[in-house]
């Protein structure tokens, strides 16, 4: 028989004896199941425990023992001064004047005094009956800005709020609305002033700022916490600005920063924060529509031709077809891209969707693109992480239409080719780069590139910077270093006794490097910094070859292991 409740039960009890008192009237077994589960999970006893205590505790009427205890502690604290010292004093002492206790008390006192409920502002006497309905508003604002920004409003000459910052003060008080019309701050009329004269009273009020405004009739959607992550690919000082409507409204950012887009409501001013930023607080920024526009009317109508750098060579290793400023005297350009190069004057970088991705044990490795102008030392960087590991690492073989050599293997120095065949697979945009030395053609085929990733291997491939978009594909997902050189004073020191080999075919010699082979190393590494430094995913300067070295087997290490940003196109194309 079902236990009859008695007046005076506790809600516990109750809540125990619900399902026994109601299984009567229960109709079948499944639904008798389901009121044992909800009735009998532990979180919700708990809940009721704790309810329970509080309320039998709201009974007994507590009230604070004193309701001073800052200035006890205070007294205390002078009373002690007068003792003489020893090591339990001092402690005491150090402990009273730590700011956390300090504040915990006046906490306390607060509580005790029950004085911890907002105070407003008496209602103006003045208020016309036939007055707009006014709001009277006060916010704490303490070091942070207000988190909003005004505008005039053109037809009415009214001052207005033209954005709430997400996560600033104004939207964490839910009491100021975009299209809000301000009349007085602090109680200064505002409706002669300008917009800046108004910022400049908000920047030097502090502590409760009072507003009385006149709230807009315009419902406002909700808007959520945007999901949207973006690379940029431009530096941006919003002191720097002058177009952006409240520069210390203003988000700035680095190259390569990651951004979580917080509000798009603006078409031209979004509302962003950097990753990761404990800080709720968003900032403005350029929209991707308005800084291509803004990039696009500032760049130079020009064709920038692509870099032509010469080659440096390893017996036995992938070599890159370019050429030296030697070669280009007597040959013509031996590189074509398979697009056009307006292709790639046509791309403004501002910023790119990303989302964070890991490799997987079961995926094929990322190719990883090695970029960087000659003799910086880009080759012996990788001949030296294949030979630390020869079964992880793997370079292409490339293609070529010169006749084999004796002591060759075709397939291992090169794969030999006809003409024909070479350029048919030319047409078919088989190749990501080719060229043509000696009335010979070479190439890096995408096939070869394929090759090496299907033997489980990560792929290291050289390329000219200009090459690096086309390869930017779900299949490949490369990951971009920039092998950048030291300065041309550390080049002298460094590369005095060192060779750089200008020509393509195995009979070059090898030349010691000269003033002006400095001179275009860093001027070619700073064009491609300028022109392409947003495809890069790592900068890695090559002053000491064991350093450089070492910092890219770091890097190669945690791209195998680490979650990186990626672009949203990698992963759900």
């Amino acid at each position: 028989m079902a236990p009859v409740l008695v007046q005076g039960t506790g809600l516990y009890e109750l809540l125990v004896a619900l399902p026994a008192q109601l299984q009567p009237h229960v109709d079948s077994q499944e639904d008798l199941t389901f009121l044992w589960d909800v009735f009998g999970e532990k979180s919700l006893h708990s809940l009721v425990k704790i309810h329970e205590k509080l309320h039998y505790y709201e009974k007994q009427n507590p009230v604070p023992v004193l309701q001073g205890a800052a200035a006890l502690a205070n007294d205390l604290a002078e009373e002690l001064q007068n003792k003489p010292l020893n090591s339990e004093i001092r402690e005491l002492l150090k402990l009273l004047s730590k700011p956390n206790v300090k504040a915990l008390l006046s906490v306390h006192d607060t509580v005790a005094q029950k004085n911890y409920d907002p105070v407003l502002p008496p209602m103006p006497d003045d208020i016309d009956d036939e007055e707009d309905s006014v709001k009277i508003i006060r916010l704490v604002k303490n070091r942070e800005p207000l988190g909003a920004t005004i505008k005039k409003d053109e037809q009415t000459g009214a001052i207005v709020v033209a954005r709430i910052m997400r996560g600033g003060a104004a939207d964490r008080s839910g009491l100021i609305h975009v299209g809000d019309e301000l009349r007085e701050v602090n109680g200064i009329l505002v409706e002669d002033k300008r917009p800046e004269e108004i910022i400049q009273i908000l920047a030097q009020s502090q502590g409760a700022i009072t507003f009385k405004i006149i709230p807009s009739i315009k419902e406002e959607t909700p808007s959520k916490e945007g999901k949207m992550f973006i690379k940029a690919l431009f530096d941006y000082d919003p002191n720097e600005d002058k177009a952006i409507p409240c520069k210390e409204a203003g988000l700035s950012f680095k190259k390569g920063d990651i951004l979580q887009i917080m509000s798009q409501d603006d078409a031209t001013w979004w509302q962003a924060k950097h990753e990761g930023d404990a800080n709720p607080r968003a900032g403005l920024i350029p929209s991707k529509h308005f800084q291509e526009r803004r990039l696009a009317l500032r760049r130079p109508e020009i064709l920038v031709q692509p870099l032509k750098v010469s080659n440096r060579k390893s017996s036995g290793f992938r070599r890159s077809f370019r050429l030296s400023r030697k070669d280009k005297k007597t040959n013509k350009s031996m590189y074509e891209c398979k697009r056009s190069d307006q292709y790639d004057t046509a791309d403004v970088p501002t910023y790119e969707e990303v989302t964070p991705y890991r490799r997987q044990t079961n995926e094929k490795y990322r190719l990883v693109v090695l970029v960087g102008p000659v003799g910086v030392g880009l080759n012996e960087l990788k001949r030296k992480l294949l030979i630390s590991d020869t079964q992880h690492y793997g370079v292409t073989v490339p293609h070529t239409t010169r006749p084999r050599r004796s002591q060759e293997s075709d397939g291992v120095e090169y794969i030999f080719i006809s003409k024909h065949l070479f350029e048919t697979d030319v047409q078919n945009n088989k190749f990501i780069e080719y060229g043509e030395y000696k009335n010979n053609y070479y190439g890096t085929s995408i096939d070869s590139v394929r090759s090496v990733l299907a033997k489980n291997k990560v792929c290291l491939l050289d390329v000219q910077p200009h090459t690096v978009k086309h390869l930017r594909t779900l299949e490949f997902k490369p990951f971009v270093i920039f092998i950048k050189p030291p300065s041309i004073e550390r080049l002298r020191e460094t590369r005095k006794n060192a060779k750089i080999i200008s020509s393509r075919d195995d009979q070059g010699a090898a030349k010691p490097f000269t003033e002006d082979d400095f001179q275009e190393m860093i001027k070619s590494a700073q064009i491609m910094e300028s022109q392409y430094g947003h495809l890069f995913d790592k900068t890695i300067v090559n002053d000491d070859l064991a350093v450089a070295f070492n910092e890219l087997k770091t890097t190669f290490d945690k791209l195998e292991t680490d979650t990186h940003w990626v672009p949203v196109s990698w992963l759900h194309s």
